[in-house]
């Protein structure tokens, strides 16, 4: 299971927001490729990177922070935010990004997730925003009517590496992770999942892992770090 530390980028800083909502925002570093490089000095092994800006415009717009975080660092590193077409997945696949989290692409065209899949195997991720069990879109401020599972199902057997599963409720409260939700798609799916939003303590992370549930790939953990809810030096302890 990895440890994913988060950097969310909105105008240029390290932020987080409070269940997704743009206005609610707190920075935690004017400098993401220094956040980056600490997260890696303390010895995390894959750093997890949306760009909040490009969600809501469909365009990277926080692309040259993203650049100067791969280019301070050495872990690899997965990107989400504005990407939805296949020339923008390849030019961030070039560039040194190695795995590219797909949202509201996945849900407005599967078929380019699915395309995706086969030009660029293992390294495709499908990100899965859920509002009360409904799939949300451009940047969280839109609904669909489109079932997380419904959506999820669709990608069965083409290649995704992993879904990431955000309940946005629970986002950036610490109120702790959907773990119930998180262990239904398991079952109903094959796909590895990583679960995100509202990681609150160490406590939770160890239950995680002693579901000792291979399916689940991974754990996202953004403001638990950033408020030292969860310290580092602790969390790097765990053996993975």
């Amino acid at each position: 299971m990895i440890i994913f530390p988060a950097i969310d980028l909105k105008q240029g800083k390290c932020v987080r927001l409070f269940k997704g909502n743009l206005d609610r925002v707190t920075v935690f570093n004017d400098s993401p490729s220094n956040q980056a490089l600490e997260f890696e000095k303390y010895g995390f092994k894959f750093i997890h990177i949306v760009d909040l800006d490009g969600a809501v415009n469909g365009v990277n717009i926080n692309q040259n922070s993203v650049k100067e975080i791969l280019q301070t660092i050495k872990i690899p590193v997965q990107l989400g935010g504005g990407i939805r077409d296949l020339a923008t997945i390849e030019k961030w696949l070039k560039l040194g990004v190695n795995r590219v989290i797909l949202g509201t692409v996945a849900i407005k065209n599967p078929d380019i997730v699915k395309e995706a899949c086969r030009e660029f195997p293992n390294q495709i991720v499908v990100g899965i925003d859920s509002i009360n069990g409904m799939v949300a879109t451009e940047g969280w401020l839109k609904t669909s009517n489109v079932g997380i599972i419904e959506l999820a199902k669709q990608f069965e057997d083409c290649g995704v590496s992993a879904i990431i599963y955000t309940d946005i409720n629970r986002d950036g409260t610490l109120l702790g992770a959907d773990i119930e939700g998180t262990m239904k798609l398991t079952n109903l799916l094959s796909i590895p999942i990583i679960i995100s939003g509202g990681i609150s303590n160490i406590a939770e992370i160890i239950k995680i892992k002693n579901l000792k549930n291979p399916q689940i790939a991974g754990v996202i953990i953004g403001r638990a770090l950033y408020d030292k809810k969860i310290l580092i030096e602790d969390l790097i302890k765990l053996t993975f």
